[in-house]
């Protein structure tokens, strides 16, 4: 694979300001844009792009998704392609400022001539480039976020979302609370954008009587002392945590610290396990507390997911995830589930594209995504119909066990982002080999 991450040049301190810049240069006429194009389509080669947090205050755990997904279009152009044509796979850093998502996004469309972007991360940064992708006629894939923004069809037709979206995952949480936990006094910790008030729609409708506080917070500010000190005196002993994974992080250490026990109950956005770990273990030495037992820490905090974890090593997927990742990662480090995610999504778009066939167009990739019946590693079904862009359906809940598998709480569930009842996932899982991402 031709891969290229070009990292930024310096990050700049105020990651928030910057979220009151116009998008990336908005086109203003109203025509829609051509898709009958093979723009970033040779005889050899197909050009995807994607802005990653690199570096940041997102760059824990997330600069892992694009090293997941280069290593499966590696594996992918290792064994033939797709119809005869290698993945050409362009990251560009974006450091979690939207000011430089706009950028980067301009240079991936306009210099680099993508194909298709692919899991653009972050709802403050993406939300910035979203017009412009759709009215530059750029299919935009499987976006990083939950955000219930990337499903609205009629508004943004070349624009899919992937994980699921954080009404639908903040149902199944509160539900789960007010079934397991219904005397309990719930707080919320969310960051200050979209991933907090649509998550805050989902737990209302289930906990909004036991709900004590609402606390959120600012991705350029590490500092969670007054909402966790916010938290405690409301009695919060059952805390929400729908924050990216260094903030998860911040959240469990700043409560230790002032002898806070609460339940945690954290989004998929923040729950990867590993690398919570080894956040805690990097901001317990920069305090001096070298020996801060971080298993314990984590052990009995809830999560939600919805993709299977890398410690399920009897899982087809995760074989064969952690076979191309040692065989084709471009990293040091150990595989988490947070590389999966980008692993699932770049064996989605190896889908996609081979649906669409050896006559490739933007508008022959659209139509292959509307009517993908998509079958893979997921442990929910996915949406991405011509009026449902809304990727995952649900999500399980799950357990932390110190030096011990993940404790199912609850099976995989499956809800809308309204009203509507929450039901038990029913979803078909083939075996790698069953599920055709590369070839003729």
């Amino acid at each position: 694979m031709r891969s290229r991450i070009a990292p930024a040049a310096a990050l700049m301190a105020a990651v928030l300001l910057a979220t009151s810049c116009g998008g990336a240069g908005e086109v203003q006429d109203d025509a829609a844009a051509d898709l009958d194009v093979s723009t970033g389509v040779t005889e050899n080669s197909i050009k995807i792009g994607s802005h990653q947090p690199l570096t940041g205050p997102a760059a824990p755990g997330y600069s892992q998704i694009s090293i997941g997904a280069g290593a499966v279009f590696d594996y992918i152009n290792a064994n033939g392609g797709i119809h005869g044509r290698d993945i050409d796979y362009v990251v560009k850093d974006d450091a979690y400022d939207p000011a430089r998502t706009i950028e980067v996004t301009r240079e991936l469309v306009h210099s680099d001539e993508i194909f298709a972007m692919l899991g653009g991360l972050g709802t403050p940064t993406h939300s910035k480039v979203v017009d412009f992708l759709n009215e530059e006629g750029v299919p935009d894939l499987f976006v990083s976020s939950g955000a219930l923004m990337w499903n609205q069809p009629d508004k943004y037709p070349l624009t899919f979302g992937y994980q699921v979206d954080y009404t639908k995952e903040a149902k199944i949480q509160g539900s789960y609370i007010a079934e397991n936990m219904p005397d309990a006094k719930v707080g919320y910790l969310h960051q200050n954008d979209d991933v907090g008030t649509d998550s805050e729609i989902g737990l209302e409708q289930y906990v909004a009587e036991q709900r004590v506080a609402v606390e959120s917070y600012d991705p350029g500010n590490t500092d969670l002392g007054p909402q966790i000190s916010a938290l405690k005196e409301a009695g919060a002993d059952v805390v929400v945590c729908s924050c990216i994974p260094a903030f998860s992080a911040l959240a469990i250490l700043e409560s230790a610290s002032i002898g806070y026990e609460p339940q945690f109950v954290v989004s998929t956005i923040g729950a990867d396990t590993a690398t919570l770990k080894g956040l805690l273990s990097e901001f317990a030495a920069e305090a001096g507390n070298e020996d801060l037992p971080v298993e314990q820490l984590l052990d009995g905090m809830i999560y939600t997911g919805y993709l299977p974890s890398i410690t399920q090593q009897d899982d087809p997927w995760i074989q064969l995830y952690s076979q191309i990742y040692e065989e084709h990662a471009d990293s040091d480090r150990p595989i988490t589930n947070t590389t999966v995610y980008g692993m699932v999504q770049a064996t989605m778009m190896g889908q996609a594209l081979m649906s669409a066939g050896p006559d490739l167009t933007r508008q022959s990739l659209i139509d292959a995504v509307h009517e993908q019946d998509w079958a893979g590693p997921g442990l929910v079904p996915f949406s991405s119909t011509e009026n449902d862009h809304g990727g995952f359906a649900g999500a399980m809940v799950l357990r932390f066990r110190a030096g011990k598998e993940p404790e199912v709480l609850q099976e995989a569930m499956v809800t809308d982002n309204r009203g509507g009842e929450i039901t038990t996932a029913e979803v078909e899982r083939p075996a790698p080999e069953e599920v055709s991402f590369f070839g003729e």
